[in-house]
């Protein structure tokens, strides 16, 4: 259900006496004083904050945008365990969510400043009632979503091995299944007004190419979300411009013999998208982009040796995520071709098995923070970094249980994005952004 996404562990636990030492243009989040209401969110479990925070904020000039495929609700189950064929176990602790790739993915986006549409499909029950009311509580246009009489809104079991720190689904389709006369030309166009980037999560494939056909008549970038192969899912990935993976997907669709060799043939193969990033989990991501420059002057490496230079790069005493990036050049692999472009590495922390719960709507989170870099313009080296930080909270903050241990983190998590990102004006206020977000829903 969810793509593998970068795992971060927090900081020391000193933020609060870290932030003194870097004085700042805005008032950190504080926790007090504020009204609020709770809701469960897309495997978030955010609490929202109704009063704005009197900070200025600089958000993307155009920050509208679509996303079409799967929301569900998840009924999460803890175990100690996972269990053997025929035996009875107790959970440990047990959740109902608003999930599903794209439901996931806009939230994130939405608690970062955008202003997502959903395109998608859910039954006139009580489980469909409840998605609609819970993305529009987390900042997501749900009047898109298609509304069957009768039937079944989607819906997954998803079982969470405490021992292993791995988490199992079994999904249960909506029925009746979306067909893209569920939506109709007008919806369609207005929908797509305004947007700056389309999503799609590889689902619903058949209205998906139907959204897709009209995105690119209007010139509107297309990100795709490749997890695994589905129906449809080559023709979403031809109109694409910006494409994220799974770990195994780039070498299953083009089979490569490596990651690096697999991700240079997806360009090849895909003249439209612009980069390519594979997510790998703890070992953080990589991204291969497309450079249009002459050649004449450039360095001809082949792209297997140059993604082992890069690791070579990385600082194993480094505390926060970074990017390591290559020079552009001219990149080939054997038996494959070549392209003009650079290879980005992207480092991720380790969490301490100790303190890793749930990784549900870990990829998902790191999609969202990739919608955002993209239409805030936001440079790639900058990009992987920030997707990052974002999953590390998302997964993190569910292990943080003392309220105290919470305010530290949401300190901590203040210095740390400054730092990453350099202290850039722009970069402040998107610093801002994170740790409101975040701030806001901790209690």
């Amino acid at each position: 259900m969810m793509t593998s996404g970068q795992l971060l562990t927090s900081g020391t636990g000193a933020g609060l006496k870290s932030m003194t030492l870097l004085p700042s243009p805005f008032t950190p989040p504080t926790l007090a004083n504020h009204s609020r209401t709770t809701t469960t969110t897309r495997n978030f479990n955010m609490k929202m904050s109704i009063r704005a925070t009197q900070a200025s904020i600089v958000l993307p000039e155009n920050r509208i945008i679509l996303g079409c495929g799967a929301v569900s609700l998840d009924f999460l189950a803890a175990v100690a365990s996972y269990p053997n064929p025929d035996d009875k176990i107790r959970s440990t602790s047990f959740e109902v969510q608003g999930g599903g790739n794209t439901g996931n993915a806009l939230t994130c986006a939405a608690r970062l400043g955008l202003t997502p549409k959903i395109i998608s499909k859910v039954a006139d029950d009580s489980q469909g009632k409840g998605l609609l009311e819970e993305l529009e509580a987390d900042g997501v246009d749900s009047s898109f979503i298609v509304m069957s009489d009768g039937g079944n809104s989607p819906f997954t079991y998803i079982i969470v091995d405490s021992q292993t720190k791995t988490r199992t689904c079994i999904h249960t389709p909506g029925y009746p299944p979306m067909i893209p006369t569920d939506l109709s030309q007008s919806n369609l166009l207005s929908a797509l007004d305004g947007a700056k980037l389309v999503y799609f999560d590889g689902r619903l494939h058949e209205t998906a190419a139907v959204v897709a056909e009209e995105a690119n008549r209007r010139g509107i970038p297309i990100l795709v979300d490749a997890e695994r192969k589905r129906e449809g899912l080559d023709n979403l990935l031809s109109s694409a411009s910006y494409v994220v993976c799974s770990t195994k997907f780039p070498q299953e669709w083009t089979e490569a013999s490596s990651i690096p060799g697999a991700l240079l043939s997806m360009l090849l193969r895909l003249p439209k998208v612009k980069f390519v990033i594979v997510t790998l989990g703890k070992d953080g991501c990589i991204m291969l982009q497309r450079t249009e420059m002459d050649n004449l002057l450039l360095e001809e490496m082949d792209v297997e040796d140059l993604f082992e230079k890069l690791n070579l790069e990385k600082d194993t005493n480094a505390t926060l995520p970074i990017c390591i990036s290559s020079n552009v050049a001219i990149l080939h692999a054997k038996g494959i071709g070549m392209i003009i472009g650079k290879l980005l590495v992207g480092t991720a922390e380790s969490i301490p098995q100790t303190e890793l719960i749930d990784t549900t709507g870990a990829g998902d989170a790191f999609i969202g923070a990739v919608l955002y870099s993209i239409c805030a313009n936001m440079p790639i080296e900058k990009m992987l970094p920030f997707a990052a930080q974002v999953v590390r909270y998302v997964v993190f903050l569910d292990y943080v249980g003392n309220k105290f241990k919470k305010r530290l983190l949401i300190f901590d998590l203040w210095v740390n994005c400054r730092q990453l990102l350099n202290a850039e004006p722009w970069e402040l206020e998107l610093a801002f952004r994170i740790t409101q977000t975040l701030a806001c829903h901790l209690f």
